[in-house]
């Protein structure tokens, strides 16, 4: 892997990583499959996977639904089939995300990154520090939230994580919000508490974009499922 976390490599390839890290993160363990996923209400790590195998196929068959309202259909299949399946689907994948650029290709491979880190927690399994697919789901996620801010009229927010940095919304920013890149990810994505957000390194207010967090099919959760990141490096 680059040692560089901000390269940016071909979307089939951080679609790839992710899904083979799922994969290997589950391997051999069927047992684990009806543990709770608190980032995901109602769901098991079983109701993940399916969820992931069926966008996936949907994207394979050339599906333009929005991502996230696409209703699971892997009712009866265990763990071990979903995966099987899920590995089977890797050709028509790579078709997919080596054609002309659509944005559905980076909101699929954002969703299986943010799933995988869900499973992760779930596992007690240590964050990837250098994931491949870091650069293209922090890039969606930045514009999504720059949306929501604008939408709501907000002055432009400037996002920094070491190496990189988005202005979300319209003109020049007024203020920054910093800090580790899977904290900031994980604040833009509905897993971090409004508390967890306001620990983040803030140059001005943070209520004044607080409402833009809830954005997409993102919201703020109302207990913790996970803890900010612990020194290092952002």
């Amino acid at each position: 892997m680059s040692e560089n976390p901000w390269d940016r490599v071909p979307r089939h390839l951080a679609y790839r990583s992710a899904r083979e890290s799922v994969s290997g993160l589950l391997a051999g363990r069927s047992g684990d499959s009806g543990l709770a996923v608190p980032a995901c209400p109602g769901w098991t790590i079983r109701d993940v996977v399916a969820h992931l195998v069926t966008v996936c196929r949907h994207v394979v068959d050339g599906t333009e639904a929005q991502l996230w309202e696409i209703p699971v259909e892997e009712p009866g299949a265990d763990l071990a089939a979903l995966l099987a399946d899920w590995a089977a689907l890797d050709a028509g994948m790579e078709r997919r995300l080596t054609e002309p650029y659509s944005i559905q290709h980076s909101i699929m491979l954002m969703d299986c990154f943010s799933h995988e880190i869900d499973i992760r927690t779930v596992l007690g399994e240590p964050v990837v520090d250098r994931h491949p697919a870091y650069p293209i789901a922090l890039d969606l996620v930045a514009l999504g939230f720059g949306a929501a801010v604008a939408s709501h009229g907000m002055p432009a927010l400037q996002l920094e994580v070491s190496g990189a940095q988005w202005v979300a919304g319209e003109g020049e920013p007024v203020a920054s919000v910093r800090g580790h890149r899977h904290d900031l990810y994980r604040s833009l994505t509905g897993r971090r508490t409004v508390e967890q957000i306001y620990a983040l390194d803030w140059s001005g207010d943070p209520d004044v974009w607080l409402a833009a967090f809830a954005w997409g099919p993102f919201q703020p959760p109302d207990a913790a499922t996970e803890h900010l990141v612990a020194g290092g490096g952002r």
